[in-house]
């Protein structure tokens, strides 16, 4: 057991060599695998459905945590099976982006393509494990959120990154697809209102994910994979970027407004603090090689690194606020 790795596997993304890999157990393997740092952001959208749901007086903590154990594991899932996809496909050969900021396991040499699958097996099985009760429970509607997801897990990497839809993928995902569908998986009914209020969190999950695809778009285009900053360009990437930044507050003053979330929510806009870290990065594009004054352990994750940054802010404040809602609701 080495309980410092899985502390550190779960803040970021370790690099590690060989000889360091054969010495770890096998839940830093695991960890490490999955990249298991950003599962966080899967996270924090179970954990507003669970809120969403005692907000409305139908929580139940058992189908809350199948929800939360079945979408960590699926998340973590999907990035194992990113991995795998991208190495089949050579994607990864000749020092590619994915292996410049933390272990690719099976392209590194790390494990062979069978670990990697048996990987894969167990941690699907878990989330499909977790998931089973939610359908009987939920019925026909439950199993449809479940392959949507299933699909989501098995073809984000190919075909829909390729071909420009693997954002919007994202969107629908940590919002309409965990927050509201967890919601209903937890209440047993679907409420429009949670998909829009799903909207707010869901933007900052893409954000992570555009500022990767803007991070290694030289790269990506090389490959013709046509992620949507392929698409568009670098300086029409992280403009767009900063307006789905932007479309997290307003939503949420939307919200507010309407009289969805109480007032108290605004204690979300306290994450704007840390766009005067992140909009000078958005406003320029990536320097050709690291600064001087910038993480060594970061690089060469620029524009992704900053809007993780953001997203974990914003998130943390966004269930703070749900919180402190029912907290004065209760009083």
């Amino acid at each position: 057991m080495n309980v410092s790795m899985w502390k550190k596997a779960l803040q970021v993304i370790p690099r590690l060599e060989k000889d360091e890999w054969d010495h770890l157990d096998v839940i830093s393997r695991w960890l490490v695998s999955t990249r298991a740092a950003v599962l966080i952001m899967t996270f924090f959208s179970a954990a507003i459905a669970g809120l969403l749901a005692i907000r409305a007086g139908e929580f139940n903590f058992g189908r809350w945590l199948l929800l939360a154990i079945g979408l960590i594991f699926a998340h973590a899932t999907n990035n194992m099976v990113n991995d795998l996809t991208d190495y089949s496909r050579g994607v990864d050969k000749d020092n590619y982006f994915r292996t410049l900021y933390g272990p690719q396991p099976v392209q590194q040499g790390l494990m062979t393509i069978r670990q990697e699958l048996v990987y894969i097996a167990v941690t699907g099985l878990i989330a499909v494990a977790a998931g089973i009760p939610l359908v009987i429970y939920g019925g026909t509607l439950a199993l449809i959120l479940m392959a949507v997801g299933v699909l989501f897990v098995l073809f984000y990497t190919f075909p829909l990154k390729y071909i420009g839809l693997g954002e919007l993928a994202v969107i629908v995902i940590w919002g309409p697809l965990m927050i509201a569908g967890g919601y209903f998986v937890i209440t047993g009914h679907w409420d429009w209102n949670v998909v829009i209020a799903s909207l707010p969190y869901a933007f900052g999950p893409t954000t992570v994910l555009f500022g990767k695809h803007i991070d290694k778009l030289p790269q990506d285009k090389a490959k013709h994979i046509y992620t949507v900053p392929v698409i568009i360009g670098e300086k029409a990437a992280r403009y767009t970027a900063l307006v789905m930044m932007a479309l997290q507050y307003l939503t949420l003053v939307y919200l507010v407004i309407g009289g969805y979330f109480s007032p108290v929510m605004l204690i979300v806009l306290l994450a704007l603090y840390n766009m005067k870290t992140v909009l000078p990065i958005f406003l320029k594009p990536k320097p050709a090689e690291r600064p001087a004054d910038y993480p060594a352990d970061t690089w060469p994750l620029w524009f992704s690194a900053s809007a993780f940054l953001q997203n974990k802010g914003y998130g943390a404040l966004f269930l703070l606020g749900l919180i402190l809602s029912l907290v004065i609701k209760a009083i």
